[in-house]
């Protein structure tokens, strides 16, 4: 540098100065290289803190938008769950109203009939009363001839002719006010019949169930008949275990792919079936694991059975049941009755009776209540003495229940007299439930045991020369001797026909015996 100054021709003094001018500009440029380099790296170091920074608000946008697009769901299923709820409630309260307003609109149409009834009768009565009023006046001309012509022939004084045509009067008007009475029982009769058969036969109408009917199993299958060497177990061990564990009788015979489990109990027998099919398809079989196995079996039944019975309680809207309550109803799934199933038809009564309550303006939930219960004292009929009916109301008394309640399930079949109108109500749905086509069925052997001893029945009364079985069963029809049996002795020996049959048969609904007496008169020209 110094020889380059001393080129160009400056002098030497100068030369310190412009080097150190020259220092300080190449220090400057150093200098604002630097601070340039230091501006970009803090503007690119700030340019990713800003890019970082809208990245992780862009995260927390997202996710809040996640979050709440969560929240929406949710509040929209709770929405849509408690708007459900409200639409069932409301369904509910409208099917609640519909019934009344049907029951109001019968009820509004039966006043009006009434209303014309009664204006009717009251046209008869008026035109009665003339009647009267004429045969007033006729009586009065004829007793002031009586009276005169009493008083002309007899010599009789005011007061004995007075007497006199005052009884005959009196006989008249009670003769006809007899014959009053009697039109107006008739009438009233027959229009409670013709009202009876209605409500029975809407009721019948309105209910609609299913015809087939169920029945308990009570044998297993087996894959093969080395299966039946395996569950009697050395000496008997394994049956004997599972026959202790259960309380059924199980019976192994020479019946191919099959054994039998026979017991009292309906639910015992289902627990033994259950218990049996899982023995079979686990293969473990020895005494501890049959007793682990009915034991889990037993409570898995007795939680469906619980269930069941809610079930039921659900569907025929009565509440405020105790579990053991409950647990009754649902036993009743696993009983038949000639082949039906108790539990369909306990239901199938509730809401027969409460169709028919609410017909005669009674109250349908008590009736549902009485209906569905009135069959309980089958579930335990086997484990206490007495018949159904009373079991039922005396285990019911445990429970609180009311007396219309209790009288029903006691008195449903006439058993005890009837103290409220729902007690007849149920044993008519009873009746109906159980005697519409395809409900119950019998076995051939039996249903042919009943026809004959029907017509043994009727065969044993003096003067009946034939009797016959007809319409399967449901009725007895009769032909007698008409030289031996009159008019008068034809509806004692019918009625006492109908004793008879009562007394010493059962059979579902009822039996009509129809007795015919016929007088044939021949004779021959010659």
């Amino acid at each position: 540098m110094d020889s380059i100054m001393v080129q160009i021709g400056l002098p030497a003094v100068l030369v310190p100065i412009a080097t150190f001018l020259l220092g300080i500009g190449l220090a400057a440029i150093v200098v604002q290289m630097i601070t340039r380099a230091k501006a970009k790296t803090l503007e690119q170091n700030l340019q990713r803190q800003i890019e970082g920074a809208e990245k992780e608000a862009e995260n927390i946008i997202k996710t809040a938008q996640i979050e709440a697009a969560a929240e929406s769901i949710k509040k929209k299923e709770q929405f849509t769950s408690e708007t459900s709820r409200v639409r069932g409630e409301l369904h509910e309260t409208e099917m609640r109203l519909s019934k009344h307003e049907d029951a109001l609109d019968r009820q509004a149409e039966l006043l009006r009939q009434q209303d014309v009834e009664l204006k009717r009768k009251e046209k008869e009565v008026e035109r009665r009363l003339q009647n009267v009023d004429s045969k007033d006046k006729q009586l009065s001309g004829l007793m002031v001839q009586q009276k005169n012509q009493l008083l002309k022939i007899t010599a009789m004084k005011v007061e004995e002719a007075k007497d006199l045509l005052l009884k005959r009067l009196e006989d008249e008007c009670e003769h006809e006010m007899s014959a009053l009475i009697t039109r107006k029982v008739e009438e009233s009769t027959e229009i409670a019949d013709e009202k009876s058969r209605e409500i029975i036969s809407t009721a019948i109408q309105r209910y609609a169930a299913e015809h087939t009917c169920e029945i308990s199993v009570s044998t297993v299958e087996i894959p093969n008949d080395d299966m039946k060497g395996r569950i009697i177990g050395r000496e008997g061990r394994n049956i004997r275990a599972f026959e202790k564990a259960t309380g059924v009788d199980v019976i192994v015979d020479d019946t191919p792919g099959m054994i039998v489990v026979s017991g009292f109990s309906p639910v015992r027998r289902e627990v033994a079936r259950l218990a049996m099919e899982r023995l079979i398809q686990d293969g473990r079989i020895h005494p501890s694991r049959i007793e682990e196995l009915v034991a889990n079996t037993k409570k898995e039944v007795n939680q469906k059975v619980l269930q069941l019975g809610k079930d039921a309680s659900v569907e025929v809207n009565v509440r405020g049941l105790n579990n053991k309550v409950l647990s009754l109803i649902g036993a009743l799934s696993y009983r038949t009755s000639y082949g039906q199933n108790v539990l369909r038809h306990s239901i199938e009564v509730a809401f027969l009776a409460q169709i028919m309550a609410d017909e005669l303006g009674l109250d349908g939930s008590i009736a549902r209540r009485a209906g569905l219960l009135h069959d309980i004292g089958k579930a335990i009929d086997h484990e206490v003495e007495g018949t159904h009916p009373d079991i039922g109301a005396n285990y019911l008394k445990r429970f609180s229940e009311s007396s219309i309640v209790l009288n029903a399930v006691a008195g449903h079949h006439g058993d005890i007299p009837a103290d409220n109108p729902y007690t007849p109500l149920v044993a008519a749905a009873d009746a109906i439930s159980a005697s519409r086509p395809g409900t119950r069925r019998e076995t051939l052997e039996r249903y042919i045991k009943r026809l004959e001893k029907l017509e043994e029945i009727a065969n044993s009364f003096s003067g009946v020369e034939n009797a016959y079985a007809i319409q399967a069963g449901r009725e007895i029809r009769v032909i007698v001797n008409a030289e031996k049996v009159d008019d008068e002795s034809a509806m004692k020996v019918a009625r006492d026909i109908a004793n008879k049959i009562e007394n010493e048969m059962a059979y579902p609904g009822e039996i009509q015996v129809t007795l015919l007496r016929e007088v044939r008169c021949i004779e021959y020209a010659k």
